[in-house]
């Protein structure tokens, strides 16, 4: 069932999610199932949208969706080593959806997680899936886009820095 996306200010985005420990349970099965269609249809209506976190259709179980490089649910995900590289971009959130936010992340990250069976899973990750898979993370742990700004004067308005970067490919 496609569910609300949790809008920033609500307390839930701020709460550090539980541990699946039932992964047959019916709950898990239909937070599962409830953010596979909720990123799909966020996606057909906005045309982007590459992960959602339980949080933002306000389930606090730490489970997110992925629908970039890799498919699917990851349950239980804990990020076991981040390189030392890092590279800085423009982050946007579905749960601040007027907002960018300029972060650091680290270019490569090594993540431990579950499958929807329960199968442990180890997943190497790098560039834009790294960067997803630590926003997407940070949710679960409470932690938003814009906990991780660089400095205040990064954290704009999307209409704002769409007119920036439309002015820099003119000039």
């Amino acid at each position: 069932m496609v569910r609300e996306i949790t809008l920033l200010g609500n307390p839930v985005l701020r709460q550090k999610c539980q541990r699946v420990r039932d992964f047959d349970a019916e709950e898990t099965k239909i937070v599962i199932r409830d953010l596979t269609d909720t990123l799909a249809e966020f996606q057909s209506r906005k045309g982007f949208g590459r992960g959602i976190a339980a949080p933002q259709i306000g389930s606090t179980k730490q489970i997110i969706v992925l629908d970039f490089e890799i498919k699917g649910p990851l349950i239980n995900p804990k990020i076991t080593s981040r390189s030392q590289r890092a590279f800085r971009l423009w982050d946007d959130c579905f749960s601040f959806p007027d907002l960018v936010v300029m972060v650091d992340r680290s270019y490569r990250i090594t993540v431990e997680y579950r499958d929807e069976a329960g199968k442990p899973q180890t997943l190497k990750a790098e560039g834009g899936l790294s960067e997803l898979l630590q926003h997407e993370i940070d949710h679960l742990n409470g932690i938003l886009a814009i906990d991780r700004a660089i400095d205040p004067r990064h954290i704009v308005l999307r209409s704002e820095h769409e007119k920036l970067v439309h002015r820099e490919n003119i000039l």
